[in-house]
């Protein structure tokens, strides 16, 4: 099916991906996202690691939200859920650019 020359090549290729892929990954760890709840009034920064940074609650929402411990909590889950999925979805788009066009399965193999 390939000759010694084509298989090398196509190794040689596979390592390359590979450390493109790493590279990417290690960018996507230093990317932050913005999550929010409330119309802003819960806001969370996130790395595509999912490791929150930050989370910022509006001044008007702790004193409005005195009384209501639950619906605090509740923004909070939001806006966390919010910036994790735009974490994924970062990170889906940039990793899937590394597997574009390859037969099924064979992206596994780089990961």
């Amino acid at each position: 099916m390939f000759g010694k020359a084509g298989l090398g090549g196509l190794m040689k290729q596979a390592q390359q991906m590979q450390e493109n892929m790493k590279k990417a990954q290690a960018k996507l760890a230093e990317t932050e996202v913005n999550g929010e709840a409330g119309n802003g009034l819960v806001k969370v920064t996130m790395t595509c690691n999912h490791v929150v940074r930050k989370i910022d609650i509006s001044e008007d929402l702790i004193k409005e939200a005195a009384d209501d411990k639950e619906m605090l909590e509740d923004l909070v889950l939001a806006a966390i859920n919010d910036a994790g999925n735009k974490a994924e979805e970062t990170t889906n788009k940039t990793m899937g650019a590394f597997t574009q066009g390859l037969p099924a399965g064979m992206g596994d193999f780089f990961r």
